[in-house]
């Protein structure tokens, strides 16, 4: 389960979207555009220390673009060239935010949630020492779902971005799907969603075996 925190960020997370996308090779959309929300949706860290969130977003008039990111108390070793920028939590204080395909909980998260079949995580806040369930703005489902029993994913070994991104661990390919389409096919078990404006299950990311 997600806890979630009332609290404001400087710069928010669209801001710092809007000053890094254009730079990406997967980015349809013009340099210096408003950047919106479609929809998000969370995996857990186990350990309770990173976070972890993947926002659907655009530019006005442009595609959906799927971007996951991580959420660090600490700059993360050897990853400065994936740094998304960051930014100050009233709650948690200065956070170092990540595209999350560079990092290894993220990756862990999204094998796990696909050889599970368990999706999403469940996003609550709590109010008065009563938990008050979020409803998800994303749904996520899985198909073909892996071995649960599977070895960890291991290391990020290596990242390649181009109109999707290929995550290489030490023992699965991950594939996170950058501008989601209803004409995509899922190469593998995948992790699928729909959100307001996308009637239709896309593929978001898939995972195979090495």
């Amino acid at each position: 389960m997600a806890l979630l925190h009332k609290a404001t960020l400087r710069p928010t997370k669209l801001d710092l979207l809007a000053t890094w996308l254009p730079d990406r090779e997967w980015y349809t959309g013009p340099a210096g555009a408003e950047v919106v929300s479609r929809g998000a949706y969370r995996f857990d860290d186990p350990a309770g220390e990173v976070g972890i969130e993947t926002l659907l977003v655009s530019t006005p008039d442009g595609p959906v673009h799927h971007v996951p990111l991580t959420y660090r108390a600490a700059p993360l070793d050897g990853a400065d060239t994936w740094l998304v920028g960051t930014t100050e939590h009233s709650v948690l204080g200065r956070r170092w935010v990540y595209d999350g395909c560079v990092d290894e909980v993220y990756a862990a998260a999204l094998a796990h949630a696909i050889r599970t079949g368990s999706g999403q995580a469940e996003q609550y806040f709590e109010v008065d020492g009563r938990r008050e369930v979020r409803e998800p703005s994303v749904t996520v489902t899985v198909s073909g779902a892996g071995n649960a029993d599977a070895p960890p994913v291991g290391a990020v070994r290596r990242v390649v971005d181009e109109d999707s991104t290929l995550v290489v661990t030490d023992t699965v390919e991950l594939v996170v799907v950058r501008r989601p389409a209803a004409a995509a096919d899922a190469d593998g078990a995948a992790l699928l969603g729909r959100w307001s404006g996308q009637p239709t299950t896309v593929p978001l990311a898939y995972l195979r075996a090495r």
